[in-house]
């Protein structure tokens, strides 16, 4: 009898608590609620589908040629901006500037820096007019002053306009006749290619290497996680503002710093190639010979600058690039032209690769899983494919392997339904 009595009592208990619940227990469930509705509320930073969609550009004068692609990839959204002047005003008419910038957080400051920056390194006055000789260190003396000054100018938009809290990278050549200037802020990069190889490239802005590490913890901050203070992954840009509040330092002191490094490289008309400028989208998937041999490969095909960039975005995102992607290539009267042996090797990788997706696609039917074009790609990453674009891979064939395997695939549905044996066999 006591037995039964706890039972009631126990089951009384559990009833009343399900229709009376503590005041505590309520508070708890609220919060629960306002934490999933404040994870619903925050906006997504990669999409379920990549957009593909390019704005693709070139040109030429001067001798020089351009081209340039802009892809937002995966990214929710597109915070990429650039500039490509081939000529500057008078008296820098042989002078050009071009650059990349990649935003975080937002675009604003990307889009007004690829606005503006240029009339801030144009108002120095520090550039040569007329006759006056070149001077490389006044010239990158200049370049920082205008980095610095569109950084503090942007502070004071930002707090009257109150901007979204967004910073840029930014990578960026000027050109003379007598030198390239290479600019670099952050972690996008630029290079150039002298002779078929690598001849100079920018270095990174990370947080972990010595001298910027220490330029942040004298700051008060801390490298955490590769970061800054465990949130930013580049220890130079412009903006991001919200790191440069150290009253005690130097606005090239602070946490994030925006000044740039500058390096001059004296040209060398009979063997300099091509310049590459890209953001970090980019450089995800190539490293430096990578990305220098798979652009003169692409060369040795096409005269169309656009379609090189084009190229090179693609190969990008199938190698695995999550990042907005924005790539500018220009040449110079020595870069490699079309060859008639390169593109005949072209034709004989296509032929061979169009042969060995019907192959496999056959051979993949005889399994119990059937074909796929996960299994074709998975086949040919395990065999020699002779020809492969240096750098790029068979990642970079993609598009060629998925037309061959969705034609084959959309012949062979044809040939069931106009002969109804060779279905009845094939179930």
């Amino acid at each position: 009898m006591a037995n039964f009595m706890r039972l009631v009592v126990s089951e009384a208990e559990r009833v009343v608590s399900r229709f009376f619940k503590t005041e505590e227990e309520e508070e708890e469930k609220k919060e629960e609620r306002k934490e999933e509705e404040e994870e619903e509320d925050v906006p997504r930073s990669f999409l379920t589908a990549p957009r593909t969609e390019k704005l693709l550009e070139q040109g030429e004068a001067g001798g020089l040629k351009y081209g340039v692609g802009s892809m937002q990839g995966w990214r929710a959204h597109m915070e990429d901006a650039h500039t490509i002047c081939l000529q500057l005003p008078d008296p820098l008419a042989n002078w050009s500037f071009f650059a990349v910038y990649d935003g975080h957080a937002g675009k604003t400051v990307a889009q007004f820096c690829a606005q503006h920056l240029l009339e801030h390194v144009l108002a120095t006055q520090a550039l040569p007019s007329g006759e006056e000789e070149e001077d490389p260190e006044a010239v990158k003396e200049a370049i920082r002053e205008a980095f610095l000054a569109i950084d503090r100018r942007m502070q004071g938009l930002s707090e009257a306009e109150t901007w979204e809290h967004a910073g840029s990278t930014a990578v960026a050549v000027l050109a003379s006749p007598q030198n390239f200037y290479f600019i670099n802020l952050g972690d996008s990069r630029a290079l150039l290619c002298r002779s078929a190889n690598v001849a100079f490239y920018t270095d990174d802005h990370k947080p972990m290497k010595p001298r910027e590490r220490e330029r942040i913890e004298n700051a008060g901050g801390t490298v955490t996680l590769q970061r800054v203070n465990g949130s930013l992954a580049v220890s130079r840009a412009l903006g991001d503002f919200d790191y440069k509040t150290v009253v005690w330092c130097s606005p090239t002191q602070q946490l994030v710093s925006p000044e740039p490094e500058v390096e001059h490289l004296a040209r060398r008309p009979g063997e300099d190639e091509f310049l590459v400028l890209a953001c970090d989208g980019v450089w995800d998937t190539f490293d430096n010979p990578g990305l220098c041999a798979f652009v003169r490969s692409r060369l040795c095909l096409t005269g169309n600058l656009q379609d090189v960039c084009e190229c090179v975005l693609d190969a990008c995102l199938y190698k695995g690039s999550r990042d907005n992607m924005t790539c500018i290539v220009v040449c110079f009267p020595a870069a490699p032209g079309v060859s008639q042996e390169a593109l005949q090797k072209e034709r004989e990788l296509e032929a061979h690769l169009e042969k060995r997706v019907a192959e496999l696609y056959d051979e993949l039917l005889e399994q119990e899983e059937g074909p796929s074009l996960v299994g074709v790609f998975r086949c040919l990453a395990t065999e020699p494919n002779p020809g492969l674009p240096p750098g790029g891979g068979l990642a970079s064939k993609r598009a060629t392997i998925m037309d061959a395997y969705e034609r084959l695939k959309q012949s062979r549905e044809e040939q069931k339904l106009l002969d109804p044996s060779a279905n009845a066999e094939s179930n």
